[in-house]
């Protein structure tokens, strides 16, 4: 990684030929000072401003997750969950948070039986679960921030009150939620425009959150877990018939939990431990370097079959153990173990696509994501969703934010490991991610349900076997998968890998269904790299995406309001 950051420093060609093409289709952006990497533009300058005045790297990405919450309202918001990992510059040491909301207490098995279900709804009341974004928050800030909490929110609360133009991604994905949002009265009064999403360059304003912002900003996290938003929620919870009570709100906490690892050719890999699918994108690695990397690159065929070959095994494992870890005995040692890979790998065909791939036996031993730098080399990555588009389709009443529906994760064969159980975790797609080597720490994250641990393990493929910086390895075409069961031969590809290759894969047996240039499909990434010893900061913002890679404005040359 350092060699890339000191070729964009000290080698400027004289001679512009060579600088005429190039396969990017964005520069990275690199600054000694800090920078926030978000899907929103505005998200990442609120974080941006907020680092210019002398906030830190988690101050900057609450900041920035807030304003999310405003403009991506169909992906994240205070009534979803939160992961994070942060870096600590002068000591090394990394922390991980898991705040995911368990099933409330009343949420049980039998209850929904009772109404004639065999398995768990997709959305509606009785997939909510507690939000535990606003307590990541609190954990995050209490240990790492340096401005005052209510500072934090005024960006978010100015882009609800006074509102913003809905950009092109968020608006394709907010008319697509038409119908769903149709089911609810409240979902339909806040996030429809006379029976429609507000389309792209639209201005949507939504006073009912600014409102819960002012009373999140003035009265501190206890207002969502105790106060007038918990009573809000409560009330809406009645209204429909929901499980959750007063005291499943106020007994969640976050917990502070230990990254897990793999060395991938020398990088350090860090995710953090179930209920997360973290595992399956270090499972995938440690079986990909079982093998060589392709010599003819990331998007041969020979590459390609590889990765996505890897990747089965590795979500066959992931199926079949990940769970709350205070309710199953998961063999995450024994999954990550390079003995464990090497049986794994070996049940690889190079020529041809396993479409019915079973889980080993080991030894024991629609989201957002985010990542900021402050200017001391401290990063935080961190990745927030109500998980498909708004959540439950649930709008708290008065509020203006939907609820998320993680508990349609959950399972009602009481045999399963993420069986539905009063306070359990569901199974979690979001992951944020670390990876470091010498002088480089990185984090970064690629959002988008079950694309999640496929698309790190690409990324990290591409900057270590590849060498390419962020920006290329976050751009360069991916593959995907839309379920993280029952995978079978069937995989999304983006258009950008040539005919040719595609042609070679359906001949070994995958069944390739094209999608378009810069997919959605394959998730919104973001990444954020500081040097430790030049101390430069360098980011990527997916082109798949809405939004960019801001660096703070120097507070030395802050432009005076001019008089009039």
């Amino acid at each position: 990684m350092r060699r890339f950051l000191l070729s964009c420093l000290l080698f400027v060609m004289p001679v512009l030929s060579f600088s005429q093409d190039r396969s990017n289709a964005r520069s990275m952006v690199i600054s000694p000072y800090g920078i926030v990497a978000t899907s929103q533009v505005q998200a990442s300058q609120a974080g941006a401003e907020i680092l210019s005045h002398g906030g830190s790297a988690v101050d900057a990405a609450i900041a920035a997750n807030a304003v999310l919450g405003v403009m991506e309202p169909d992906m994240n918001g205070i009534g979803g969950d939160l992961f994070a990992i942060y870096w600590e510059a002068k000591t090394g040491k990394l922390y991980g948070l898991n705040s995911s909301g368990w099933a409330p207490r009343a949420l049980t098995i039998e209850r929904l039986k009772s109404k004639g279900l065999s398995e768990m709804p997709g959305s509606g009341i009785d997939t909510v679960t507690v939000p535990g974004a606003v307590e990541g928050w609190n954990q995050l800030h209490g240990r790492f921030g340096r401005m005052k909490w209510k500072e934090l929110f005024a960006p978010a609360i100015f882009y609800a009150e006074n509102g913003f133009a809905v950009q092109q991604m968020i608006g394709m994905d907010w008319r697509g939620s038409v119908a769903k949002l149709k089911n609810d009265p409240e979902s339909r009064r806040v996030f429809l425009v006379h029976g429609e999403a507000p389309g792209f360059g639209d201005v949507f304003k939504n006073p009912d959150l600014s409102k819960t912002l002012r009373l999140l900003a003035e009265a501190g996290p206890s207002a969502f877990y105790k106060g007038e938003i918990a009573k809000a929620i409560l009330a809406t919870e009645s209204a429909l018939g929901g499980a959750m009570a007063a005291d499943d709100l106020t007994d969640f906490q976050a917990e502070w939990v230990e990254p897990i690892s793999v060395t991938y050719r020398g990088w350090k890999v860090y995710e953090l431990p179930p209920n997360v699918q973290g595992m399956a994108a270090l499972e995938m690695l440690n079986i990909m370097e079982q093998f060589e990397p392709a010599k003819r690159g990331p998007l041969s065929a020979e590459e390609l079959h590889k990765r996505i070959e890897a990747m089965k095994l590795a979500y066959a494992d992931l199926a079949r153990y990940n769970a709350d870890p205070r309710f199953a005995k998961i063999p995450v040692a024994g999954l990550l173990s390079k003995e464990y890979a090497k049986q794994r790998a070996s049940l690889i065909d190079l020529k041809k696509a396993n479409c019915d791939t079973g889980a080993g036996t080991p030894v024991e031993s629609d989201t957002t994501y985010l990542t900021a730098v402050d200017r001391e080399g401290n990063i935080v990555s961190l990745i927030q969703s109500i998980y498909s588009a708004f959540g439950s389709g649930i709008t708290v009443r008065g509020l203006g934010f939907p609820l998320q529906n993680r508990g349609a994760l959950f399972m009602l064969d009481p045999t399963k490991p993420d069986a539905l159980a009063p306070r359990k975790r569901p199974f979690h797609t979001i992951i944020p991610a670390f990876m470091e080597h010498g002088d480089d720490h990185i984090g970064f994250g690629i959002m988008g349900g079950a694309n999640q641990p496929l698309a790190h393990a690409q990324f990290v493929s591409n900057v270590v076997d590849y060498g390419m910086d962020l920006q290329a390895a976050m751009e360069t075409a991916r593959f995907t998968v839309t379920s993280n069961f029952d995978i079978g031969c069937k995989i999304l590809i983006e258009d950008r890998v040539p005919a040719d290759v595609r042609g070679q894969l359906t001949g070994m047996g995958h069944q390739v269904e094209v999608r378009g240039d810069f997919s959605l499909y394959m998730g919104r990434g973001q990444a954020i790299d500081h040097n430790s010893k030049i101390g430069l900061n360098s980011a990527a913002s997916d082109p798949r995406t809405d939004g960019s890679a801001e660096p703070e404005f120097p507070a030395a040359v802050r432009l005076s309001t001019p008089q009039r």
